[in-house]
């Protein structure tokens, strides 16, 4: 090994592999600890959910964000992987937030729509016609759209 590389560990520095029997001892094997920040930024946050899931692999997921997550569009799928829980259990569990969540989205989504529409957009404003006023580009004849009846007296 070359003495110069700073990164590179000699075989003298690395404890041993223990072998395939479980009862040696790992205590002389490092062990990875992270060290308290001392940064005065650095805090703890407690949050308060709904527990969910069993045994070891409980998680504690706040249905305002689960909320927030949904009302920005995210599925089912990101969701449940974003709180490490089962999709299952994020609409077994929140079904409510979800649909409250993406019906928030879409009513924002409308409401842009239509205030950039009434800004000038033709493209918006033709499309918006098209699916809220029944506007088409071929029209149909029905009886609401043939000619006025004309007389020559």
């Amino acid at each position: 090994m070359d003495n110069d590389t700073p990164n590179q560990a000699t075989s003298e520095e690395l404890p041993d592999l223990p072998s395939e029997a479980p009862e040696q001892d790992l205590t002389k094997y490092p062990k990875w600890e992270y060290k308290a920040r001392k940064d005065p930024r650095w805090g703890e946050v407690t949050k308060q959910g709904l527990v969910v899931g069993r045994g070891a692999t409980q998680k504690i997921v706040p249905p305002d964000e689960v909320y927030k997550l949904a009302e920005i569009g995210c599925t089912d799928r990101e969701i449940a992987e974003w709180f490490m829980i089962k999709e299952d259990t994020l609409r077994y569990n929140f079904a409510e937030y979800l649909t409250k969540g993406r019906a928030g989205m879409k009513r924002r989504l409308r409401a842009v729509q239509i205030s950039t529409a009434l800004q000038g957009n033709a493209t918006l404003l033709i499309w918006l016609g098209k699916q809220y006023l029944g506007q088409s580009d071929t029209p149909q004849n029905t009886d609401e759209n043939q000619p006025l009846p004309w007389t020559d007296e």
